[in-house]
């Protein structure tokens, strides 16, 4: 996968978690687990694109793991949304299946890297 593609991948991820946020219902739940799914939907794009910035291979695995986190914790908020009946599952399920497959991506990113600093 190219950057330019991963690049993309996390800003549609982040539009997607927007979309998300605003479908969920208005009460109390919703309004905070939504607060916290906008705030780390949104920065897995922002991170990742900070991390391509990095001004050292130290400082470009550090921002990616903050990537990862962030997606990581995003899934967390989407598994909470679901149990906690706000959204159908039908409906969380591709998010949630696309997140999981942005951690894989950047949990490799990150021991490539760690890898080719040891060489």
């Amino acid at each position: 996968m190219t950057k330019k593609e991963l690049l993309d991948r996390t800003k549609n991820f982040a539009l997607r978690s927007i979309k998300l946020v605003e479908a969920l219902p208005n009460g109390a739940a919703g309004s905070a687990l939504g607060r916290q799914l906008l705030r780390s939907g949104t920065s897995v794009g922002a991170n990742y694109r900070a991390a391509c910035r990095g001004k050292s291979r130290a400082d470009f695995l550090n921002k990616l793991k903050i990537v990862e986190e962030e997606c990581d914790e995003s899934i967390y908020w989407m598994e909470l949304i679901e149990a906690a009946n706000l959204i159908p599952p039908a409906k969380l399920k591709p998010l949630i299946t696309e997140a999981n497959e942005l951690v894989a991506i950047f949990v490799t990113a990150i021991r490539s890297t760690r890898e080719n600093r040891k060489s």
